[in-house]
């Protein structure tokens, strides 16, 4: 079957520091359709790649200086790339098969090549090209849309707060005790609608990379008694202790400066927000404990969680509360994406993993333990010595 190219031209780039199998690939994929660049050596390729990334790549595995597997992975360790489906060519036994699908490739063809199956793999790598970038390009128009969306919902919301409060506090003639009350209970809904609104936004901007950190020096002891003290009203119109616990440190002790890191305040602050919020939450009795600790070992779920980030110290915050637990199916899966819990109390499933993933523009993690019935412990780990690089997303 002749291939569809109702999609118009399409770039290929092949890579191979024999001339004779580069004019071999022209004249073989010799169509209108396809525009064929062909370079000899990987260095060359990977230029090729940064100024106009192909639709396709041939690669030659076997060649000087960057052979193809190299080429392959510094392909996909390159995040700013479209993604491009990759096609090595090579002579060998099975264990480069292996060795090539391991660096990124997506398929195989041995030499001497077949006519009509290099023409097959170069239709099928096109036609995988297409969908991935017709997904891509939903994904934008969906992020777009509900980024807009949010934030044109967030107006209505606060001008009917502001005129559901003249409301209350009799600007427009008296009205009811009840009229009032059922005033309050729409403004508490719109709050909460606001609110979850507001996270919703946070979470696109982080998602679409238009969130940029604001980095400067942050006490983390400061941080949360500040949080503390913002929340413990709120906890105690439930009966429930909300307290900071005695700082922890490592032995030898850590000197006080040690919980001072570089990170956003507003963001971090969101995070230590949303933990205790959740907290007192949850909890119906009992108490809630902030506790700030610095040490030089990370638990080994957090170490597999960065693995990339160094530090010779880890700054901690720990939420500790005494409420219902999660279970640990639930646990697995709470930082998820529009993750709810089974819990008849659980939110829209947005915090979390808002919270998750400003840890990790930082360096961090947030990890939890817990048992039903017993309470939860979350944690927020923080490298104290900044890394070379804080990770930023560009405006």
């Amino acid at each position: 079957m002749p291939p569809d190219f109702s999609q118009g031209s399409h770039h290929i780039l092949a890579v191979d520091d024999s001339p004779d199998n580069l004019f071999l690939i022209e004249t073989i994929l010799d169509h209108p359709s396809y525009q064929i660049t062909c370079v000899a050596s990987g260095q060359e390729a990977l230029a090729v790649v940064e100024q106009s990334p192909p639709d396709v790549i041939l690669l030659d595995v076997m060649m000087p200086g960057l052979d193809g597997y190299a080429v392959t992975a510094r392909i996909r360790q390159n995040s700013s790339l479209p993604y491009i489906p990759i096609l090595l060519i090579t002579a060998h036994d099975q264990s480069s098969l292996v060795q090539g699908l391991d660096a990124g490739a997506d398929e195989f063809i041995r030499k001497p090549v077949d006519v009509n199956e290099l023409k097959a793999r170069v239709r099928s790598l096109l036609r995988l090209k297409r969908s991935i970038d017709a997904q891509a390009h939903m994904i934008r128009q969906r992020d777009d849309f509900v980024a807009r969306l949010t934030h044109d919902l967030r107006t209505p919301l606060v001008a009917a707060n502001r005129m559901l409060k003249l409301c209350q506090d009799d600007a427009f003639g008296p009205i009811p005790v009840e009229a009032k009350q059922a005033a309050g209970n729409i403004i508490d809904n719109n709050n909460n609608l606001l609110n979850m609104v507001n996270t919703l936004l946070e979470v696109y901007r982080h998602e679409a990379g238009h969130k940029s950190l604001t980095v400067s020096s942050v006490n983390l002891v400061e941080l949360a008694e500040a949080v503390v003290q913002e929340l413990a009203p709120v906890a105690a119109e439930k009966q429930v202790d909300c307290l900071m616990g005695p700082t922890a440190e490592s032995t030898p002790p850590t000197p006080p400066s040690v919980f001072d890191i570089e990170g956003d305040y507003l963001e971090l602050r969101r995070v230590v927000t949303n933990l205790v919020g959740n907290a007192i939450k949850f909890t119906d009795q009992g108490r809630v404990t902030v506790t700030v600790g610095a040490g030089p070992e990370l638990p080994p779920a957090i170490q597999a969680e960065i693995a990339s980030a160094k530090a010779d110290t880890w700054v901690w915050v720990a939420v500790a509360d005494t409420g219902i637990g999660i279970t640990p199916e639930d646990q697995a899966k709470i930082f998820q994406w529009f993750r709810q819990g089974n819990q008849a109390r659980a939110g829209h499933g947005l915090g979390l993993h808002l919270a998750q993933r400003i840890a990790k523009l930082h360096g961090g993690a947030i990890g939890v333990t817990s048992a039903v019935g017993q309470g939860s412990c979350f944690t927020l780990y923080l490298p104290a010595v900044t890394p070379a690089e804080i990770t930023t997303e560009s405006s």
